[in-house]
């Protein structure tokens, strides 16, 4: 009896302060992972495909590699730029080939999407978004991402959702905060990213006291976010994610602002009565992103086989 072929899945999360890179044969546990600072892309791409080529040397040939990166990405495969960023807040990367020295290297096919996506992808079917029809992953850390999927498909258009560089209505005990985003200032990264908490408080948002308004005041602007996404895409379900939502209660804050921005619209209004389930976190955990960023190998794999 001949061994049907398990296919090996590499898999890259690309964020704005790490690369945490993947193995896996098809859909099982992770056989080797590894973490890799984000500096300048030469470094940081060379020591991922470093690390790639002595996978390869130990457990043979890559069939596939998945990329669930930060933003924004030219993510139009007929685009001669495909797989560069755009315009960044990420310093040195604006421009960088992320996919090509990578497909190079290795020699596979390669999916592509952002880290949100994938994500987003990822909770869909394997954790907190699973039955639902709809599902937005937000991370919340360095910057904010968020990614949709509608009816199964991650949603793309001319680009990708930015939806981190929405503006806000801003808290009346927040006004004199200008905002870190170096393109528009006071958007939702600005006021509630990681850097900006920090900017604003001089410490991180866990390092708050219990009763501090800065937790409020960032539980408010990821409430609008959640009511946003709940009255623009109608979503069934907001993931949230990344380092931020790791301060205890901050979840709880958020479904508060989020059903007080709905101001009970919506009929019927199962938002105000199930918040809870609306408002989530990751069934994955922390790892949403690189289980995402398999299931983009596990999509190319399967393509590249229909085209052969």
């Amino acid at each position: 009896m001949s061994m049907t072929h398990e296919p090996l899945f590499g898999a890259i999360e690309a964020g704005g302060t790490k690369f945490v890179c993947g193995i896996s044969r098809g859909r099982g546990p992770l056989l080797e992972s590894a973490r890799f600072d984000t500096i300048s892309p030469r470094e940081t791409l060379g020591a991922v495909t470093d690390w790639f080529l002595a996978q390869r040397e130990r457990l043979g040939p890559i069939d596939s590699l998945g990329i669930a990166s930060f933003g924004p990405l030219d993510l139009d495969v007929e685009s001669e730029s495909y797989g560069r960023y755009f315009p960044t807040p990420k310093l040195g990367w604006s421009g960088a080939d992320l996919v090509g020295p990578l497909r190079t290297v290795l020699g596979c096919p390669v999916g592509l999407d952002t880290d949100v996506n994938a994500a987003a992808i990822a909770e869909h079917q394997l954790g907190a978004g699973r039955g639902a029809t709809s599902v937005a992953y937000v991370t919340v850390g360095t910057g904010i991402g968020v990614g949709i999927v509608l009816r199964g498909e991650a949603v793309h258009g001319r680009m990708h959702p930015e939806v981190g560089h929405i503006s806000l209505r801003r808290d009346p005990r927040d006004q004199a905060f200008p905002g870190t985003c170096p393109f528009h200032g006071d958007c939702l990264e600005g006021l509630a990213s990681g850097p900006a908490i920090a900017a604003r408080y001089a410490r991180s948002l866990s390092e708050l006291e219990d009763d501090h308004p800065g937790r409020e005041i960032i539980a408010g602007y990821l409430g609008q976010l959640a009511a946003n996404l709940a009255l623009t895409c109608s979503v069934d379900r907001v993931v949230f994610g990344g380092g931020v939502l790791q301060t205890p209660g901050l979840v709880d804050l958020i479904r508060r602002a989020t059903r007080l921005r709905l101001g009970g619209y919506l009929q019927p209004d199962c938002y105000r009565d199930s918040i809870d389930e609306f408002v989530v976190t990751p069934g994955l955990g922390t790892l949403s992103g690189i289980t995402g960023a398999l299931l983009l190998a596990e999509s190319a794999y399967k393509a590249s086989r229909v085209s052969a």
